[in-house]
């Protein structure tokens, strides 16, 4: 059998926020293949982002318990991603008595795990790397979370970032690598943004920089964002060979934004590091699906993949489309539930959702 990496879920994305029911039941349906870390993180959630300064409210704050509980109930460590908006630019008086309470409200929730997420915020700071290190240090001596990790404001070599957020400081990866206690934990995304493909070679280049492995923030299956929320993500994980788990912390994934159908592909990244070199993609999702969906649900879905997958809400014909709303709405299935939203248009993400939140 091959290495196995720790596994994870980044819940990260851009768009709907999912139900807690969703989320448990995520977490119940990929803890069994090895997925052992759940990190809280959506965009959608302003209390984490925009609003970070801000406590949650007592409900969301209740839930959020009962989940981190629920989490440890499932051997699954439970961690909050939060995006101290910006807060680089300005760390003043005022930013640390917010952050000092919103660390102690976290405390109070019994997390496991931080992470502090500097990801898509646009900075003025020439010293950035050497600032946000600051700040992680700070936050490490207030937390009584057990593993603390940070996103940099450039998580991947992608060009995108430098063009939406500026242009990155030379050596800032390695900067913050040098400035950053060992015990941190890093988040990496690879050579874009979502990377059709992450090899060993690029994993160790970038621990050499960090001098740390990294954490493989993987955005696969995540589909938000308002070209991918057009298309499922369905397909059965390629391009992360089992070669690359040595050489990393752990490869956690940014789910799509259908909670059941997302745990498909999810089952068959565990199944490429189990079965290394034996693993087929192809024979993967055939059996992930129909262990999601069952034997008739998954047989529609391959009938309809292309469609799903490829060509996507907008090139769909209105006679296929009645079609497959009338395929699925025979199956009272969530996942044929969330084939049926998508469809009417309900995951749809917009450009202004994403500048926003």
């Amino acid at each position: 059998m091959a290495d196995i990496p720790s596994l994870g879920i980044i819940e990260g994305f851009y768009g709907p926020l999912w139900s807690w029911k969703e989320r448990r039941q995520v977490v119940q349906a990929l803890a069994p293949h090895g997925y052992r870390q759940y990190w809280y993180a959506p965009k959608a959630d302003p209390y984490l982002r925009r609003r970070w300064s801000e406590p949650h409210p007592d409900l969301q704050a209740s839930e959020l318990s009962d989940f981190a509980r629920f989490c440890r109930g499932q051997g699954v460590a439970f961690s909050v991603g939060l995006s101290p908006f910006e807060v680089f630019n300005n760390f003043d008086d005022a930013a640390k008595k917010a952050l000092a309470e919103k660390l102690a409200a976290f405390d109070r929730l019994g997390i496991q795990g931080l992470a502090i997420l500097f990801d898509d915020m646009k900075s003025n700071t020439p010293d950035l790397a050497a600032r946000q290190a600051d700040i992680i240090h700070w936050v490490a001596e207030r937390t009584s979370a057990g593993q603390l990790t940070v996103c940099p404001s450039y998580y991947s070599d992608d060009p995108v970032l430098d063009r939406v957020f500026g242009q990155r400081p030379a050596g800032y990866l390695e900067d913050l690598g040098r400035a950053l206690d060992p015990a941190v934990q890093v988040f990496w995304t690879g050579e874009e943004v979502c990377s059709r493909e992450i090899s060993p070679g690029h994993l160790r280049r970038v621990a050499g920089q960090l001098g740390r492995k990294p954490v493989l923030w993987d955005n696969y299956p995540v589909n938000d964002g308002d070209r991918m929320s057009r298309h499922l993500h369905l397909r059965a994980f390629t391009g992360r060979p089992a070669a690359n788990s040595p050489h990393l912390k752990t490869h956690a994934i940014n789910p799509a934004l259908q909670p059941t159908l997302t745990t498909i592909p999810a089952i068959t990244l565990a199944q490429s590091y189990e079965q290394g070199a034996e693993y087929q993609y192809g024979q993967a999702f055939h059996l992930a699906a129909e262990e999601v969906l069952g034997k008739e649900l998954a047989r529609q879905v391959v009938t309809d993949l292309l469609v799903l997958e490829d060509a996507g809400l907008g090139r769909i014909s209105s006679e296929r489309l009645g079609t497959m709303i009338e395929s699925y709405g025979r199956f009272d299935h969530p996942g044929a539930t969330e084939i049926l939203n998508w469809l009417a248009g309900k995951y749809q993400v917009t450009d202004e959702m994403v500048q926003t939140q």
